[in-house]
């Protein structure tokens, strides 16, 4: 098993490797950098002289490829990520650190809460074929999961917060409110979330429940549990411990792919109500040619993918037997 971790732990860290250089060859292939679009915008107001400065600060410099790759690498090492062009002077890692605290509350919230649920359900409506919850709730779930998030999300922005006034309409707290650790604070900021986290639940929670519904009426046909069934264990059991933990393999590898929807911030959700996680930070840095931004978000979000899969991989080897012995 020692082996199988390390194997697996060597090919993570080859892959991020390769995307941590191509991290860096992408924005240095693109016409123009993040220096020249600041000079120009600035109209002449700032002295040619000070172009260097500005293209040393954004780590874009006349020195051989390789001498900025090294430095690219060091500077990683140490946490710097480069400065923000859109949000300048501001560095790189507290604008994506704002974001990603936003995002993780949002989206990382909402996929949990979609994935423990949907997966649950799913184990019911295999578990009492053709009942409600297989032949009703199942194929409504799907119907929903079939409508682009972003136009769930426009719906439940239009129908619960312009028309009805239940909600806001926009941003993660209200105007008025002074950041803290306070009720207050955070009861307005959970009211704010309600409408993107219902419209990431209600599309992806039909997925989850299909899924795992499939996976496990495989598995309750298979003569492991006919024998649990023989033994005369209690009906919960083999559903929850025999059935549903071989079912929940395949919903668990799709799991650790759902950190990138997560960590790209809901994308189109978080335009649509002004939230200001990574996934509205992306646009606006595409928007502005902020290349450091873009660099640090691509980043964050392949290696926050790579944990995600090998944290996977390791819940996988716990919870299948036949794993362990094969590692």
């Amino acid at each position: 098993m020692g082996r199988y971790i390390l194997r697996r732990m060597g090919f993570y860290l080859i892959a991020a490797w390769a995307s941590l250089t191509l991290n860096f060859v992408i924005p240095r292939l693109a016409p123009g950098d993040p220096a020249a679009a600041m000079f120009a915008r600035f109209e002449g107001k700032v002295a040619p002289e000070a172009m260097g400065a500005l293209k040393a600060a954004f780590g874009f410099t006349d020195a051989p490829l390789y001498a900025q790759y090294f430095t690219y690498l060091k500077h990683l090492v140490q946490g710097d990520l480069g400065m923000s062009y859109a949000y300048f002077p501001s560095q790189v890692t507290e604008v994506i650190g704002t974001g990603l605290m936003w995002t993780v509350a949002l989206a990382g919230v909402a996929v949990l809460i979609s994935f423990a649920l949907g997966s649950f359900l799913g184990v019911l409506a295999a578990w009492n074929r053709g009942g409600w919850l297989d032949s009703g709730l199942a194929p409504a779930l799907a119907f929903l999961g079939a409508f682009p998030y972003f136009w769930l999300a426009m719906l439940a922005l239009y129908l619960f917060g312009f028309v009805l006034g239940w909600f806001p309409l926009r941003h993660a707290y209200g105007h008025d409110m002074e950041p803290g650790m306070t009720f207050a604070f955070a009861a307005d900021v959970a009211r704010h979330a309600v409408l993107p986290a219902t419209s990431i639940v209600v599309a992806t929670l039909g997925g989850w429940m299909l899924g795992m519904r499939n996976t496990m009426v495989a598995t309750l046909g298979t003569d492991s549990i006919r024998l649990a069934h023989a033994r005369g264990l209690p009906p919960r059991q083999v559903m929850l411990r025999y059935a549903a933990r071989n079912a929940l393999l395949p919903n668990v590898t799709s799991f650790g792919m759902a950190v990138g929807f997560v960590l790209s911030g809901s994308l189109l959700t978080e335009i649509v109500f002004s939230y200001p996680g990574t996934g509205y930070l992306l646009i606006l840095a595409v928007r502005n040619q902020d290349y450091p931004l873009m660099q640090g978000l691509f980043l964050v979000i392949t290696l926050a993918v790579l944990a995600a899969n090998f944290a996977v991989d390791l819940i996988c080897l716990w919870l299948d037997p036949r794993t362990r012995s094969n590692a």
